[in-house]
């Protein structure tokens, strides 16, 4: 793992980002000279652009286009986003860091710039959140199906995500539009943060710093997730989970109890721990 930058938060000075994208181009040249087949598209990609923002439109811009959405024209979109916003630029270093730290699989932190659909939609969703912002809907939608369409990721525009986000595998992701992620939080694949389908206006989930979600997990409902707190993989949840407690099974209930639920110290959306709770909620043994 590298040294020498703190661990991923939601504080990124112009340090940290001069920093992740030093590391970037080092990363991309020597991938280049051990691996010639990959240079033309590492040049084109990271090596020949000026800053991370510039890279990032690029790459997004051509992976998103298509034959009525050109690639210069998103090239343009994202960066006057992210030149209006520098928020945009922060929070996609905090996700590269998140991704670089928490997934033992993300070999660098150009791996996960050219290669992490969960990292690359993630920051599309935030242009689009951007643009719904501004009242540019249809833009935000169209935006918003093409992100759906290749990533298969389907996030709408009017959630509202934190920094330092991990969308691990990513496949599946399913937010609606009045999901709130905090900060420091990981998803993995096939979670769905839903309505219940019986109201309207605020009804999706409110996800709190800190807490991980595990592979398949369906959270419906306007209903909080506490900070730190953990739901394990295919749980259904429909009730608050309360701070740094664990919820699991279908329908979800708390490790030990929901009078006086078993409590853990570490930020699980951080160590990605996923399975220190199995001793006490269950016997089972194969």
């Amino acid at each position: 793992m590298p040294t020498g930058l703190p661990a991923a938060n939601t504080v990124v000075s112009s340090d940290d980002e001069g920093w992740v994208w030093a590391q970037i181009k080092a990363e991309a040249r020597r991938d280049a000279e051990s691996e010639p087949a990959l240079a033309s598209y590492l040049y084109s990609t990271i090596l020949s652009h000026s800053s991370l923002e510039r890279s990032l439109s690029f790459h997004l811009g051509n992976k998103l286009c298509s034959s009525t959405l050109l690639s210069t024209l998103l090239y343009d979109l994202f960066l006057n986003a992210f030149s209006s916003d520098p928020s945009l630029s922060s929070a996609a270093v905090a996700d590269l860091r998140a991704a670089r730290e928490r997934d033992p699989a993300c070999v660098s932190y150009s791996h996960c710039l050219l290669n992490y659909k969960g990292f690359l939609a993630c920051q599309a969703h935030r242009v689009a959140h951007l643009l719904w912002r501004q009242s540019r809907r249809p833009l935000a939608l169209a935006l918003h199906s093409r992100i759906a369409d290749v990533f298969a990721v389907d996030i709408h525009p009017a959630a509202r995500i934190g920094k330092g986000i991990l969308f691990d595998h990513a496949t599946g992701v399913v937010v609606g539009e009045t999901a709130v992620i905090g900060n420091n939080v990981s998803i993995l694949h096939h979670v769905t943060l839903g309505g219940t389908g019986k109201v309207g206006g605020d009804r999706h989930p409110k996800i709190g710093d800190g807490v991980l979600i595990g592979a398949g997990a369906t959270i419906l409902g306007n209903i909080k997730i506490g900070e730190g707190a953990k739901v394990g993989a295919g749980s259904v949840v429909l009730i608050d989970v309360p701070p740094r407690t664990t919820a699991v099974g279908n329908p979800a209930r708390l490790v030990g109890g929901k009078e006086t639920p078993s409590k853990h110290e570490d930020v699980p959306g951080e160590s990605m721990d996923h399975t220190s709770f199995i001793s006490e909620w269950s016997d089972y043994i194969i």
